[in-house]
């Protein structure tokens, strides 16, 4: 599915044009995001339903994402890197839909990802310290030294627990007093939920670096997702990554930001996964000598 068609970004003679009219002032540490992807030579991006941004840290696919995303309005969930300068320069780019962009599309960065396993460490850890609680708690109930007296309608609750204590196990008891961990699942398996949950059929997708946290099997599990979703699912992604695994998606148009100016490569020509294909090639003995 093509919603996004084409995104055009305004060229170093605009930004320069808008300094010089509309800037009065020279004490700005920064005018982010002015001149980052001109810097590239990067004008436009023409769409498939999977475009992929390749570069190394600095190249701008992070900058081009956003920029991309704010001008569209998409949900996200964490706040990102703008200047007081992000609105003037949404003005000077260009948007080419071929369909609505459904209003459930949204950008997922590698910081949504994170915050999201923060939040699931802190919640397990809460949980766990009122399970360690509700452990104390048992002992003294199940003590038969220890008598418990009903006199009132306030000691209730505890004799609710003492009678609970008397007839089960520990691990029954703490069950029924705690509630499970909220997710007990690996940081990898958490991130590849975190994609699973947001992504929704029939939208448009935002994705900066989501091999971030997952191992390579899980790298691989995403691709597949991806793949599914775009050519059965009715989505269109467009993704920022260096993952060799990604970047093999089928049918992707992959955009080099490591160049000036910014070109279409075949995934192969890439070097960082030449270097991963030189690497392995290298040692192709060490793993010949492994038996099937």
């Amino acid at each position: 599915m093509l919603y996004l068609s084409r995104f055009t970004f305004p060229d170093a003679e605009c930004e320069s044009a808008f300094f010089i009219n509309e800037v009065k002032r020279t004490c700005y540490t920064t005018y982010y995001p002015f001149g980052v992807v001109s810097k590239r030579e990067l004008s436009c991006l023409e769409f498939e339903p999977v475009t992929i941004l390749y570069g190394g840290n600095g190249s701008g696919k992070t900058t081009a994402l956003n920029v991309i995303a704010e001008k569209l309005g998409l949900q996200r969930d964490t706040l990102y890197n703008r200047s007081s300068f992000f609105e003037d320069y949404l003005r000077f780019c260009e948007v080419e839909e071929r369909t609505p962009v459904p209003h459930h599309s949204r950008v997922i960065t590698s910081d949504d990802v994170f915050d999201y396993m923060l939040t699931l460490r802190a919640i397990n850890q809460g949980v766990d310290l009122r399970r360690e609680e509700v452990f104390r708690e048992y002992q003294e109930d199940k003590d038969p030294t220890n008598v418990f007296r009903y006199r009132t309608m306030e000691d209730y609750d505890r004799l609710k627990r003492v009678n609970l204590a008397r007839r089960t196990t520990q691990s029954e008891y703490t069950r029924r007093r705690t509630v499970s961990n909220v997710r007990e699942q690996s940081n990898g398996e958490s991130a590849f939920f975190y994609f699973t949950s947001r992504i929704q059929d029939n939208g448009l997708y935002l994705l900066d670096e989501p091999e971030n946290s997952l191992s390579p099997e899980r790298q691989q599990e995403l691709l597949q997702y991806l793949e599914d979703s775009a050519r059965f699912y009715g989505c269109q992604f467009i993704i920022a990554t260096h993952s060799p695994f990604l970047l093999a998606m089928r049918g992707a148009r992959v955009y080099d930001l490591d160049t000036v100016p910014v070109c279409r490569r075949r995934w192969t020509e890439l070097p960082a996964v030449r270097a991963y294909y030189n690497f392995f090639r290298k040692h192709a003995a060490a793993f010949g000598d492994e038996k099937e």
